[in-house]
């Protein structure tokens, strides 16, 4: 049974959508607040975090960050839960570490939907080997990177990315499809979102791994040469 801790101040949300996710099946916990909402996450180990933006005290991205800090919460799905729909609030949510981004008020089957799309998205990715180049080290189930040995800390987004782009070395990953896999159809988020990150991505990794194919996307070199 997968468990779900939902942070969210105003407590109809909470027990709306407790409600709605408990007859599906899901094991729920709640809280109010961003700091109780963490002690719960350390307490449950969930599967996944359906997180309001705006909260009083810690706000919702204040929080996303300090759970993809916290030893054991590297993999738990982050889902941000808002009626705050300003593209800033989804790009800065994304770049805490959020793996989605729902706009409220949104009807319970369709909420019931997409955690179940992401709880599948998950699994796709946890049953993938590891992937290991010349001297770089991609373990998909731990999150884990390391680079001649020495681990290599990336966020969530640019980890999925990596993962993604070393998961077919030498093919070419259009734009598109990147976007889709790792953001999610239901993200709008552009270009300039990618190429941010794949430099970042290069300044941890170095600039071999990750080729440009201009006018079409990215490919993963095996071999970093």
């Amino acid at each position: 049974m997968d468990k779900i801790v939902i942070i969210d101040d105003e407590e109809d949300i909470r027990e709306i959508v407790s409600y709605n996710l408990s007859k599906e099946g899901f094991k729920v916990f709640t809280a109010p607040n961003g700091t109780e909402g963490i002690a719960v996450c350390k307490d449950v180990q969930p599967d996944l975090v359906i997180l309001d933006v705006m909260m009083p005290g810690m706000d919702g991205v204040e929080v996303c960050e300090t759970l993809r800090r916290t030893p054991g919460m590297e993999q738990v799905l982050i889902c941000f839960l808002t009626a705050r729909n300003e593209d800033y609030s989804q790009i800065a949510g994304l770049d805490a570490g959020a793996d989605d981004y729902i706009s409220k008020p949104i009807k319970p089957r369709v909420l019931v939907s997409r955690i179940n799309a992401l709880l599948r998205r998950k699994e796709s990715a946890a049953a993938k080997p590891t992937t290991a180049g010349e001297d770089l080290v991609i373990n998909r189930e731990k999150y884990t990177v390391f680079k001649n040995g020495n681990p290599i800390h990336l966020p969530k987004k640019e980890f999925e990315l990596l993962a993604l782009l070393a998961s077919r070395p030498e093919i070419v990953f259009e734009r598109d499809v990147i976007l889709e896999k790792v953001w999610g159809t239901e993200i709008v988020v552009g270009d300039r979102t990618i190429d941010v990150h794949i430099r970042k991505l290069r300044e941890k990794i170095g600039d071999n791994y990750i080729k440009t194919v201009k006018g079409i996307g990215y490919k993963f070199s095996n071999a970093g040469e």
